[in-house]
């Protein structure tokens, strides 16, 4: 059975910084992108960033410059380091861990979510 288990978050003030780890177990056949998104309250949830299994990222573009996402594949692993934290980037933070399936497939995993919360 596949498992997504995130940590860290917290509370910071602005300026401050964070890090999120986002670990996957129970995989079978790998995982192809893993990504960590975020929703606020009355908001839709939305792509932070995310990366490849060879290591190509995608930000978007409220974070660009200050969030950094790597991947430890051995270990199914993907981080985030967030800098110059923002009050709008108070959230919850999923990770998503698109896995490999039989023939091809993708099948999406979520975490259950770590709150992240920045004061002015």
């Amino acid at each position: 059975q596949v498992q997504v288990v995130e940590s860290g978050g917290g509370l910071v003030q602005a300026g401050g910084s964070l890090s999120l780890s986002c670990a996957a177990s129970g995989i079978t056949f790998g995982i192809n992108t893993m990504g960590w998104y975020r929703q606020a309250p009355g908001k839709q949830r939305e792509l932070v960033a995310d990366i490849g299994r060879f290591g190509n990222t995608n930000y978007a573009d409220s974070v660009k410059g200050r969030f950094t996402i790597s991947r430890d594949n051995a270990k199914n692993t993907v981080y985030l380091q967030m800098n110059s934290l923002k009050p709008e980037d108070t959230a919850v933070y999923y990770c998503n861990a698109k896995t490999r399936g039989i023939g091809g497939s993708e099948i999406p995993y979520w975490g259950q979510g770590t709150q992240v919360t920045v004061s002015s």
